[in-house]
């Protein structure tokens, strides 16, 4: 099984996982070795512990905004490691206490735009270096700090002084192969990962313009440096600072809580593209995240989860068993120990576009389209969740999103818990309150004003005869209801609806 398809299929997966470990790393503001060991780890510490048979775990784009605003906040990467490990320990506690179902309870709508809003966002900060620009540490928490004077005002000169033509054209060339190699006619003559041509493209035409002595050539700064002997280089964690700085504890639980959404999130996604229709124990998984999490966080590597684009690669490649995610977390940890000096060859600008095109697939047009499409009530919560995101941060955002959501929720729950119909007899209106399966006391303000507006002189019936819950909050209103409904001459009928003693009342 695993020398007739997971030997292949992990190779393909480390193809694909090699740039974006990389890509990530450098997103994320972090020591690219970080990007790669994360990937080593998610490959096979993870895949190890985990019973997810397809999916594979790696650093994601998702939490590049997250990892990158707290390395800066923090101002230590040691110190910023101890975060990784407190998300590890926060994902180990919702396994344990089987709190994996939580994530089928953020809204899709939020979801998409927190998704959206980390798009826009990678796209912002990898334009800098697909232009050449050398260190694009103007990006701190907010989308807009990119506009303050301090930054992007403030280095206008700088910024243009090093947009360098090689860097801009490997960047337009690689952004044109990415684009071509989507084609349907292309996918079937190349089966090779696109990320992965485009390094080798960039490594190569790099290599034409310094022997060439050509103008296009790129400086050594504009070029991936991994040391020879990575693990000489490691930085490891800080635990004298693990009690000095609450916002250690508030970082690591917003990554743990972000890296336990974008998990389940995908293993959802991986395991409806299974063949097998074999799922995924979600609480073991969330174990597993956590151990990984910690394991990087003490060998000095950026938080993982598992990754969509890692999991579909792993099934196009004809995975069998979680032996592949293995295999692929082995051949990323041969290319480090054997073949670093090949890693620093390639531009920068090869794995910015790489990112680009990532952000870009994140946050496509077609997204927003689809949910205008999808009315007020997706859109709204979708859009405000990316405005706030930007504006603010991840957390912010995603909490107003949510709480736009619920607002939804409740304002479609006071619409759908009753319904009033009226009937004239004999000249005596009638009107009968029909309650639904669930009442509870969200509906007390519009039931009181449909009682208040019942007419004198009328008959009033309320059915709960179909209800399977009615809060005692409800109960209450009808019962204190028909004192008033004596005074105003109004013949009230309940069906299937208890009285409760309302004489104590204050």
């Amino acid at each position: 099984m695993w020398l007739r398809h997971d030997l292949a299929a992990g190779l393909s997966v480390f193809l694909v996982a090699l740039p974006l470990c990389l890509g990530i790393a450098l997103a994320s503001g972090a020591p690219l070795y970080a990007g790669l060991l994360s990937g080593i780890i998610g490959g096979i510490v993870v895949a190890t512990i985990s019973r997810a048979t397809l999916a594979v775990s790696g650093p994601a784009a998702g939490l590049t905004t997250l990892v990158a605003a707290s390395i800066v906040s923090l101002g230590d990467y040691r110190i910023f490691l101890l975060t990784i490990i407190v998300a590890g320990l926060f994902q180990i506690v919702l396994g344990l206490l089987k709190l994996g179902v939580v994530a089928s309870y953020f809204p899709s709508a939020v979801i998409k735009g927190m998704l959206a809003a980390i798009g826009v966002i990678l796209i912002s900060k990898q334009i800098p270096l697909a232009l050449g620009y050398e260190h694009p540490d103007f990006w701190t928490s907010g989308f807009l700090e990119l506009f303050s004077s301090k930054h992007i005002l403030g280095n206008i000169k700088e910024f243009s002084e090093q947009i360098t033509a090689g860097a801009v054209l490997i960047s337009f060339i690689s952004l044109l192969t990415i684009v071509l190699l989507q084609q349907p006619k292309f996918k079937k003559i190349i089966s090779l990962p696109s990320s992965l041509i485009v390094v080798v493209l960039g490594v190569v035409l790099q290599f034409l313009f310094s022997k060439t002595n050509s103008s296009f050539a790129l400086k050594t700064s504009q070029l991936v440096n991994i040391p020879s002997n990575i693990f000489a280089n490691i930085r490891f964690p800080d635990f004298s600072q693990l009690f000095t700085n609450a916002e250690i504890w508030k970082d690591g639980i917003i990554i743990g809580a972000l890296a336990t959404l974008e998990t389940l999130l995908c293993i959802e996604a991986i395991d409806k593209l299974d063949r097998h229709n074999r799922i995924t124990p979600i609480n073991r998984e969330l174990l597993a995240q956590g151990i990984g999490n910690i394991t990087c966080g003490l060998l000095g590597a950026i938080p993982l989860t598992a990754v969509v684009v890692r999991g579909s690669a792993n099934i196009d490649a004809g995975a069998k068993t979680k032996m592949s995610a293995i295999t692929h977390g082995i051949f990323l940890l041969l290319s480090v120990l054997l073949i670093p000096f090949l890693l620093n060859l390639i531009p920068y600008a090869s794995l910015a576009t790489i990112l680009l095109v990532t952000g870009y697939n994140l946050t496509k047009p077609k997204l927003f389209k689809n949910m205008w499409s999808l009315g007020w009530k997706q859109f709204l919560p979708f859009i405000i969740t990316i405005i706030i995101i930007l504006v603010t941060d991840l957390l912010i955002g995603v909490s107003i999103g949510l709480l736009l959501s619920i607002y939804f929720i409740i304002q479609n729950n006071f619409k759908t818990e009753y319904k009033i119909s009226k009937t004239q007899h004999q000249g005596i209106e009638a009107e009968l309150i029909k309650l639904n399966s669930n009442v509870t006391f969200l509906n007390k303000v519009k039931l009181k004003k449909a009682l208040d507006l019942v007419p004198e002189y009328s008959v009033l019936t309320i059915d709960g005869s179909d209800c399977f819950f009615i809060d005692y909050d409800i109960l209450e209103i009808i019962s204190e209801f028909e004192n008033k409904a004596h005074d105003r001459h109004i013949e009230l009928h309940l069906k299937g609806i208890e009285k409760v003693n309302v004489t104590a009342i204050h």
